[in-house]
């Protein structure tokens, strides 16, 4: 497992050239043990700082996210609600506790919004 979080270290790690890159990988594939221990002594505490600077990236764009959805309301979640009231609206008036006029006005009124 620690094998794996090594290497995906290895590739995003942006200041780390092609040819580090290159170099650190091969050692940990042909070295793991050994490779991975060397890697964690050298380069260990910068790759604890790219985990959590990636965490808080990620953090950030789900709060941004959840933002930006809770301030646009979806047009195709309110479409049910108008159906159901016009609906009620027609139920209403089919009983006779609506005048035409009133079930117009209401009507236009929904639409309106």
């Amino acid at each position: 497992m620690l094998l794996f979080r090594v290497i995906a270290d290895i590739f995003r790690d942006d200041q780390l050239g092609g040819w580090g890159k290159a170099g650190w990988t091969i050692f940990v594939c042909i070295l793991p043990f050994l490779g991975v221990f060397v890697y964690l002594i050298a380069r260990g505490r910068s790759m604890g700082e790219r985990e959590l600077a990636r965490a808080r990236r990620q953090e950030q764009d789900f709060r941004s996210y959840v933002r930006e959805a809770a301030q646009s309301p979806d047009p195709s979640a309110a479409a049910p609600d108008r159906v159901s009231e016009l609906e009620r609206l027609a139920g209403l008036r089919n009983h006779g506790d609506l005048t035409e006029d009133e079930y117009q006005q209401a009507k236009s009124k929904l639409l309106a919004v």
